[in-house]
């Protein structure tokens, strides 16, 4: 099983978009892992988690054939984790030779969203194309080679999702964007009685303290969660553990944010890592 980020940062990227502070010049002085684009990551080439406007650049950074990708899976509908303008390419004389559906896993307010862009700027012909799967909290459903439960994450008035993917004896969860863990999905990794193999942790607050209801994480808050989850057998020492999605506002050039996670067992994503699950 691969896993690979495509993009590591907030939604104003690192650097900020628009931000000329002195931590976003030293990014763009530094380049390298320092440049991170908005979230997404992929697994298997046929798997993608989110779909932001650096989709098309991602795909040219890491040599992806979109049109081979089956299953998207929809953390929430803010624009830098869904932007589904972008599927009117998707067919019509954009791309002629897609044949296949996608299948979308989402919430029902990322499908709402998506429902409101077919009807002002998606071709009939390419919505025809894409398969909307509604989950609600805990829903589990089958994709392929693939079996996907769907998370609640605490993210304000958004009815987003973390992801636990399972291929095989394979386990991977992907917590973005999210708060501190909800009881009840504390109690959904205790009683399923999973081993993870592989986890990346909303990290988008760093060393800023932000408590438990805060809609981001910070490493405190991750140390917490690896805690109870290694106490509940869920994290063991095989489990690989990465920090991800990082906002320019407290300042994660690559190479200090590496220094800061390791005192937490941690290692950090930078765009375009791929990683052996």
């Amino acid at each position: 099983m691969k896993f690979r980020f495509l993009g590591t940062a907030a939604a104003e990227g690192f650097p900020a978009v628009f931000c000329d502070c002195k931590y976003c010049k030293e990014a763009r002085k530094r380049k390298g892992k320092s440049i991170r684009t908005r979230s997404q990551a992929i697994v298997n080439r046929d798997m993608l988690l989110d779909f932001p406007a650096d989709t098309y650049m991602h795909a040219l950074d890491n040599d992806l054939e979109l049109s081979k990708v089956k299953y998207l899976l929809v953390t929430h509908k803010h624009q830098d984790h869904f932007y589904p303008e972008e599927f009117n390419m998707r067919g019509h004389w954009f791309a002629p030779e897609i044949k296949d559906k996608l299948t979308v896993v989402c919430s029902k307010q990322v499908s709402d969203l998506f429902e409101k862009n077919c009807k002002d700027d998606i071709r009939e012909s390419v919505r025809n194309l894409i398969d909307v799967k509604v989950l609600n909290a805990f829903d589990k459903i089958t994709l392929g080679e693939y079996e996907v439960t769907a998370l609640p994450a605490r993210h304000g008035v958004c009815d987003g999702f973390i992801y636990h993917i399972k291929q095989g004896d394979k386990n991977i969860l992907y917590a973005h964007d999210t708060g501190y863990f909800f009881d009840s999905v504390l109690d959904y990794i205790k009683d399923s009685k999973v081993v993870f193999d592989f986890i990346t942790f909303d990290c988008c607050n760093i060393d800023l303290n932000c408590g438990e209801e805060s809609t981001h994480m910070c490493l405190d808050n991750i140390a917490k969660l690896v805690n109870i989850m290694k106490s509940c057998g869920a994290i063991n020492e095989s489990t690989q553990l990465y920090a991800n999605h990082f906002s320019h506002n407290v300042n994660p050039l690559h190479e200090e944010l590496c220094e800061k996670a390791e005192k937490y067992g941690l290692k950090v994503s930078h765009d375009g890592l791929e990683i052996d699950v």
